[in-house]
């Protein structure tokens, strides 16, 4: 753990360094906490990534400062660029100071970036990638953006899903209610998505499945093949990377 540009930051650091390392940045789910995914943060670094998880103002730790929703859940169409906007300052404070900073600078491969989120963290990382055109990041500009049970209706009704230049998964499950009916369909945020994009529904899984709450060992692994998979073909171009592949277990596996 580290204090990094006035945020508390979890760390998980590839297992062997040599030299600059790809960067995975992982904001949590409101109310949630920067540790809140372990396993698939430690299944990153062990696939090589440098992988930074910032607390937000939001997260469990400040559950005492919350107050209420920016915007309500159940309306995503009273949400705007402005909600939870600080989220994403959040990651760009973040990244300026990594580059600022000597010793993270050169740990850092810059040309290989990745944003991954779960629920609202998921809506924060999609905005960063130009959903919210406001909030689009230049430079660096990340290489792909993992989007783990994401609170994405407002993108459906605002924003410009469509217009996202990088590629994009996401992940649900056949339990997860609140989510997945609008990822998929004809009007869902990924018939939206432009290509390449990916959406991979899990059996069974819920909206915290992709959580330390998750103790189905099934479950996790296919969560770390599909999101390891997913990283490794666009942010490190590994032609053997196949998150293509249906396993058992995925109910849909849909790609474009």
């Amino acid at each position: 753990m580290a204090n990094i540009a006035g945020l508390k930051v979890a760390i998980w650091s590839p297992q062997y360094e040599h030299g600059a390392a790809p960067l995975v940045v992982f904001s949590h789910g409101y109310s949630g906490i920067n540790i809140q995914s372990e396993p698939l943060m430690k299944a990153m670094a062990n696939a090589g990534y440098l992988v930074l998880a910032p607390n937000h103002k939001d997260a469990f730790t400040n559950r005492g400062n919350l107050g209420k929703l920016q915007a309500p859940l159940s309306k995503p169409g009273e949400w705007s660029e402005k909600a939870f906007k600080n989220r994403g300052e959040d990651i760009k404070k973040l990244l300026l100071a990594l580059q600022s900073d000597p010793t993270w600078k050169n740990k850092v491969d810059w040309s290989r970036i990745a944003l991954v989120g779960h629920s609202l963290g998921g809506y924060t990382v999609l905005a960063l990638a130009g959903a919210w055109p406001s909030w689009r990041m230049q430079d660096p500009r990340p290489r792909a953006v993992l989007a783990l049970s994401p609170y994405s209706h407002p993108f459906n009704l605002k924003g410009d899903i469509s217009g996202l230049d990088l590629p994009v998964m996401y992940q649900t499950g056949t339990t997860d209610l609140g989510v997945a009916p609008f990822l998929k369909g004809a009007t869902g945020t990924f018939a939206k998505t432009s290509s390449p994009a990916y959406l991979v529904e899990i059996a069974g899984a819920n909206h915290f499945s992709w959580t330390n709450l998750n103790k189905q060992k099934w479950k996790e692994d296919l969560i770390n093949h599909y999101s390891v998979s997913f990283l490794n073909k666009f942010v490190k171009d590994d032609p053997t990377a196949k998150p293509e592949d249906k396993l058992k277990g995925v109910s849909v596996l849909m790609i474009k």
